[in-house]
């Protein structure tokens, strides 16, 4: 089983799961999945509980916030790590050294803007 298995075996005692979210990990963060060929997905369903956030889910994977880049993408939409996840959803996770420019144009959903109008 890959590194993340032992932590994505079922729910704790104190809570059930609600279904999973549909993890795709992309660059390094391949490492998590199963499936490692960068010709293809590598695609890792991880359990979800009601209430749960991307960055809940980033932990049960077992990937360190700073390896992340700040580009997180919940259902196509740009989304910061305290956006609440729900079973069904589709996560895009990308390393740090795959990070995009998108903080300079778009406003994450689950956070305020920080753009004004020009």
């Amino acid at each position: 089983m890959d590194r993340a298995g032992e932590r994505l075996r079922g729910p704790s005692p104190s809570s059930a799961n609600a279904g999973e979210v549909e993890v795709h990990l992309y660059g390094a963060l391949r490492r998590f999945a199963e499936a490692q060929d960068p010709r293809g997905e590598s695609v890792l369903p991880v359990p979800v509980r009601k209430g749960d956030t991307i960055g809940d889910t980033v932990r049960r994977i077992g990937i360190r916030e700073e390896e992340l880049s700040p580009n997180l993408f919940l259902n196509g939409e740009y989304s910061a790590l305290s956006r609440e996840v729900r079973a069904g959803d589709r996560l895009g996770l990308f390393p740090r050294d795959m990070g995009l420019l998108y903080s300079w144009y778009f406003a994450r959903a689950g956070e305020p803007s920080r753009h004004g109008p020009d």
